[in-house]
């Protein structure tokens, strides 16, 4: 009777594919910031919307000509709440919303910039929205929350680079951290590309569809602050190359359009 030996089992290689989502650090400390402190919402009614009152975005707040009303916070508050109304968020629903659509953008983003750029990026974007909220609803008493003005900045400054060959929302992407440090589109490429073109008119319209109308996220998560997410929205496009550490191609395609010159902004 013959005999066969037995041939060992080789280890299977290594799997050089990146997981389907990974978050770098900055993306992650931002999330676990913002859920930690909607734990406010264990508080009592009273410190809950004293938290509100201090920390959100009240457009009365700078208003003399009506009512004198003494909110909590004095001048402080008229600095501060530019940025922190985006750390509050109305209920897990608007919170998750938010972080739903940080998860892509911002992590494209966060490669990109890096941490001390990522969230100095967020503090600008959070004010722009802050101060397009103001000039639509200069009287407004109801507080603006949360971070939706932010993640339109990201995904703002995101749609300048995501449509470009090897990025991640391109034909073509390579992995995580080279998809997002591709050279970006100029603002001059960006709008002459059908595809970025094509993301605006959509944002634009759900925005705008969505929120007519409404007035501001409140304690209640009862209106959108549509305004705020354009206001974020424009200063993260316009901005983006004030931040962007990655140099610009001249000229750089992307993978269907090929403009005639690079156009600096």
């Amino acid at each position: 009777m013959e005999s066969q030996s037995e041939t060992p089992l080789e280890a299977p290689p290594d799997d050089p594919r990146e997981p389907i989502l990974t978050l770098p650090g900055a993306v992650t400390a931002y999330i676990a910031l913002i859920a930690l402190i909607h734990l406010r919402v264990l508080l009592s009614p009273e410190l809950e919307n004293w938290t509100i009152d201090v920390f959100g975005f009240i457009p009365k707040r700078y208003d003399s000509t009506l009512l004198n009303i003494d909110f909590p916070g004095g001048a402080g508050a008229k600095v501060w709440t530019f940025v922190t109304y985006s750390l509050l968020h109305a209920n897990l629903t608007h919170l998750g919303f938010n972080v739903l659509w940080l998860l892509p953008f911002g992590s494209a983003l966060a490669r990109r910039f890096g941490a001390l750029r990522l969230y100095v990026f967020m503090i600008v974007t959070a004010a722009a929205g802050a101060l397009a909220h103001l000039l639509t609803h200069e009287h407004a008493i109801a507080p603006m929350i949360g971070a939706s003005a932010s993640v339109s900045g990201a995904m703002a400054a995101a749609i300048r680079f995501a449509f470009v060959k090897g990025s991640f929302l391109s034909f073509s992407r390579g992995d995580a951290d080279a998809a997002a440090k591709v050279p970006a589109l100029s603002l001059g490429q960006a709008f002459r590309d059908t595809r970025v073109l094509g993301f605006l008119g959509v944002w634009f319209g759900i925005n705008i569809v969505f929120g007519l109308g409404a007035i501001a996220i409140g304690a209640d998560g009862g209106s959108v602050a549509w305004q705020a997410h354009i206001g974020g929205f424009l200063a993260g496009l316009m901005l983006f190359s004030l931040f962007d550490p990655v140099p610009r191609a001249a000229p750089y395609a992307a993978d269907a359009s090929s403009p005639d010159e690079a156009d600096r902004v």
